[in-house]
């Protein structure tokens, strides 16, 4: 169960390292269902689903005539896609394995694994259902046409990036404060669903609008994603470099948190009061 401390180069060390990375990615992706295929046929669905409300809500609303000239259902995928990523990268780092869970008790575990492993099996998913959805988008209907794809991915990453770090920062907190930490869970997907401006174009919006959502550091992400994807836009009133670091310091910060309950980790926390 414990695991016999041996001399290791640190080549040794970080081959160890990744291995045990790679076998918790493995686990926390099948967590959600035995089947591995099953669960990512779930998770196209439910992207598929949210692009399908978002394209009759807009349709039914006239929102069509204020989007990017371009591909219209590319648009509404621009932004569900980084906005699920978002939010279940970091549901799953929020809900990883703790500091006093049983798979702790195996001596190559520790946070930062789970931390890992869970934002990578988060990135699978989402990448493995975005090649599926946009592949057959483009077979069945439209060729899809990106302008800066590699930008665009990027983009796809930072938001990503942001989903890991706002986990961490839930996930140090959950030990001591459960259900405040299910509730911001909550609410910071329920807030996204309309903050994150996958609905508007930055661009269109008065000033008095601006100030309400500038705040998000997803906002920003999905206009400038917008921006690499579409060769007739260039987002204004957004930029890149405010969530990498909002994404940075709430990292540590998380980091911090996570290492102060390790170092007081108690068996009694997962007890019923």
């Amino acid at each position: 169960m414990f695991e016999v401390k041996v001399n290791r180069t640190r080549a040794e060390a970080a081959t160890s390292m990744l291995a045990v990375i790679y076998h918790a990615t493995v686990f926390d992706l099948r967590k959600s269902h035995p089947n591995a295929v099953i669960g990512l046929l779930i998770n196209i669905i439910q992207s598929l689903l949210m692009v399908a409300i978002f394209f009759v809500m807009m349709s039914v609303l006239g929102l069509r005539t204020a989007a990017i000239r371009g591909d219209f259902l590319l648009y509404i995928m621009s932004g569900v896609f980084i906005f699920m990523t978002n939010v279940k990268t970091m549901k799953s780092v929020a809900m990883a394995t703790g500091p006093t869970a049983t798979m702790m008790l195996h001596g190559p575990m520790n946070t930062l694994v789970s931390i890992v492993a869970a934002s990578l099996s988060a990135l699978y998913l989402q990448i493995v259902s975005i090649i599926v959805v946009l592949t057959a988008y483009s077979l069945a209907f439209n060729p899809v046409d990106i302008y800066d794809p590699v930008g665009t991915f990027m983009m796809l990453l930072l938001g990503w990036f942001n989903g890991v770090s706002v986990g961490i920062v839930l996930m140090a907190l959950k030990p001591w404060f459960p259900r405040f930490t299910q509730m911001t869970m909550t609410v910071y997907m329920r807030v996204n669903m309309f903050a994150s401006g996958k609905m508007f174009v930055a661009n269109t919006l008065p000033f008095f609008m601006l100030a309400m959502f500038s705040w998000n550091p997803l906002f920003h992400i999905i206009d400038q994603a917008r921006g690499y994807a579409f060769i007739n836009y260039f987002p204004h009133y957004s930029n890149w470099p405010y969530p990498l670091i909002v994404s940075i310091v709430l990292a540590f910060l998380g980091l911090m948190g996570d290492s102060y309950s390790r170092r007081n980790a108690s068996a009694s926390w997962d007890a019923r009061r």
